[in-house]
């Protein structure tokens, strides 16, 4: 697939473009349309190399490393943008007037406004090519540590911890979703179309009662990976509460439970197993996501159990 990076568009200059013309570079900026057309095209080429070879099995790993090498590209480049600002705010409070201090001025300046600019662009790399997996294998890309911003395509990702750690510190940051926190637990068994509708059903009625929610998992498999398309697709902030094997072993599971009630959650919703009859004759419900509804039980916290249709 080729595209010019540079080629005039006709419409709307968008806010990435006006930002891009702010800059004191004579070098032109690729065109936000291109950028995202270069997400999708490297993570289809990944995509279409992989699917039905003998390397199909590892092409998830594949996939959300490449789309992981932009979100930590885009994370390098905007603590240059914070060290810039750093230096900028150091050269204005101790501005003197000298010809020296005001070249410093805007040389800090340039960098801080360049590297804003770079770092919205491998946003929109980052945001198309996951998009793109997600469309192609039904799975939703979240990164193994830090947050992701909203943009006009995608809801937020924010860490658990970080959401906690600004609600001691009662100030609004990033990390602060700025939103009712709704908490979901379910089986990783629980990702059949009968499970997906009552899930959905479900988000759907949270969303009527708390329009400005934010939706709280681990981001497992099965039933709350459908719960994170579902915010995906809503423009629902997703705060992840990922279980920590590495620090807590066997009991990772219930730390992330602690976790996700450390946040408040207005509402628990859980499904222990799936509504497939067939599926799920003779298991045994998910223990973490019975011990969230018991837990929520005991703290006051709403509970709501998922069932199926009457």
């Amino acid at each position: 697939m080729q595209f010019s990076s540079h080629a005039p568009l006709t419409g709307q200059m968008t806010h990435f473009e006006a930002q891009a013309l702010t800059l004191d570079d004579p070098r032109p900026h690729p065109h936000e349309e291109a950028l995202i057309q270069l997400g999708h095209a490297l993570m289809n080429e990944v995509l279409d190399v992989f699917i039905d070879t003998a390397l199909e099995d590892f092409q998830a790993i594949a996939s959300e490393s490449l789309i992981g090498a932009f979100h930590s590209a885009a994370q390098r480049i905007e603590r240059e943008a914070d060290r810039a600002r750093d230096d900028l705010n150091r050269l204005t409070r101790d501005f003197d007037g000298s010809e020296i201090a005001d070249t410093e001025l805007q040389t800090a300046t340039r960098k801080a406004r360049a590297a804003d600019v770079a770092t919205m662009a491998l946003e929109f790399v980052r945001d198309a090519a996951a998009a793109s997996y997600t469309t192609a294998t039904g799975e939703v890309w979240s990164p193994w540590k830090g947050n992701v911003r909203a943009s006009r395509t995608t809801a937020a990702q924010i860490e658990a911890r970080d959401v906690i750690r600004s609600a001691k510190a009662r100030k609004h940051s990033a990390a602060d979703p700025g939103a009712t926190i709704i908490a979901f637990r379910g089986s990783p068994l629980a990702d059949t179309a009968e499970d997906a509708g009552r899930i959905f059903d479900a988000l759907n009625w949270a969303r009527e009662q708390w329009p400005e929610m934010a939706l709280a998992t681990t981001g497992a498999k099965g039933a709350e990976k459908l719960a994170n398309k579902w915010a995906k697709s809503k423009n629902v902030t997703l705060v992840l509460a990922k279980a920590d094997f590495d620090r807590h072993g066997r009991a990772a599971p219930f730390r992330a439970n602690d976790e996700m009630l450390e946040l408040d959650p207005v509402c628990v919703l859980t499904l222990a197993n799936t509504l497939n009859a067939e599926r799920g004759a003779g298991l045994q419900p998910f223990g973490p996501a019975l011990n969230l509804g018991q837990k929520a039980g005991d703290k006051g916290v709403r509970h709501v159990v998922i069932r199926a249709r009457a």
